[in-house]
């Protein structure tokens, strides 16, 4: 580990402190948590977030306090620190075994954060969304860095979105989504008394909503040529009208305006085949009711969800169920917890 001293680190320990910290443009109103010894708050970073190494700061200057909280019900940790670079090795996310995402609040300093072989330069206002399970470095542009992270189970998110979002990806904090889910989370951490405890599952099912507001991307390739464009007109009639039991290829080539054998060939290509396609849509639908259901403890019956997402034979819908997510509809969601 890099323990040089930085040119800047005294006054960088001067400047993380709990009341600078506190008057940031992005703070949340919380009490913050005294700060620590670089052995302490290195020791406090392993037992709460999982193996990170901090570069890049002598312990004698170095200044950091780091305090979990919750959210809405959701574990969270607020964290601050002068050091240079934090990186997770592949070999840190063997040894840990951590199974979540973590929604990552940029409260202070500039950042350049990089995961999955992407690169973000980020800063206070922005959201990104990380895996614990990939590898992923964290450089402090412009210190002291602050951030509040969101620690999501990822069979959780998986299962409510449909779909496995990839970690690094970003985004920028002046869209809609973006400030509502900072107001969301600001909202939550220590201000949310017992009176509270009622709106927690339909709080973290807005957590949820968010996070696919703004981190849903397209399953398909990028759009090159004429084929990509129709391929994903075809798609998105698909995801429109999946409801519709007899929702039929004939019918969707026609909407398309190409023929049925047309459509065939366009999802043959590409590996795949219209009835696999549908029936993923439908399944992925069908896994995020569910997962509301066992959430909220409804008690809508199986069978509903079934038909809401276009399944008229219950039978069918179990089997396609049990081979897609290994277990039955009544079992998913049970062990889901936050």
């Amino acid at each position: 580990m890099d323990l040089s001293i930085d040119r800047d680190s005294e006054q960088e320990a001067r400047d993380c402190t709990p009341a600078t910290l506190s008057s940031s443009s992005m703070a949340l109103p919380v009490v913050e948590p005294k700060s620590m010894d670089y052995e302490e708050w290195q020791v406090q970073v392993r037992s709460l977030c999982g193996r990170y190494s901090p570069q890049g700061v002598n312990p004698m200057t170095f200044a950091g306090s780091i305090r979990p909280v919750r959210v809405w019900g959701c574990a969270a940790v607020l964290t601050s620190c002068n050091v240079l670079r934090v990186e997770r090795t592949s070999c840190d996310a063997r040894f840990d075994g951590k199974e979540h995402y973590y929604a990552m609040l940029y409260l202070g300093g500039r950042w350049t954060v990089s995961q999955n072989d992407r690169v973000e330069q980020l800063e206070a206002g922005d959201i990104g969304l990380m895996d614990s399970t990939r590898p992923v470095t964290y450089i402090v542009e412009s210190r002291p860095g602050r951030w509040l992270s969101v620690h999501l189970p990822r069979r959780s998110v998986i299962a409510h979105l449909g779909f496995e979002p990839e970690g690094g990806l970003c985004r920028r904090g002046q869209t809609p989504a973006t400030r509502l889910f900072f107001q969301l989370i600001q909202d939550a951490v220590d201000e949310c008394g017992p009176t509270c405890a009622s709106a927690q599952p339909y709080m973290q099912l807005a957590i949820y909503d968010l996070l696919g507001a703004l981190f849903a991307i397209p399953h398909l390739p990028s759009i090159s040529s004429r084929t990509d464009k129709l391929f994903k007109q075809i798609c998105n009639i698909v995801r429109d009208r999946f409801a519709d039991p007899d929702l039929s290829p004939s019918q969707v080539a026609t909407e398309a305006g190409i023929s049925l054998r047309y459509l065939q060939q366009l999802f043959s290509v590409r590996n795949s085949s219209y009835t696999r396609f549908i029936h993923s849509v439908r399944l992925d639908h069908a896994a995020g009711l569910l997962h509301r259901r066992a959430l909220l403890n409804t008690g809508q019956p199986i069978s509903q969800i079934a038909y809401v997402s276009g399944f008229c034979d219950y039978t069918h819908f179990a089997r396609q169920f049990r081979r897609r997510f290994g277990h039955s509809p009544g079992a998913h969601g049970r062990d889901l917890t936050f």
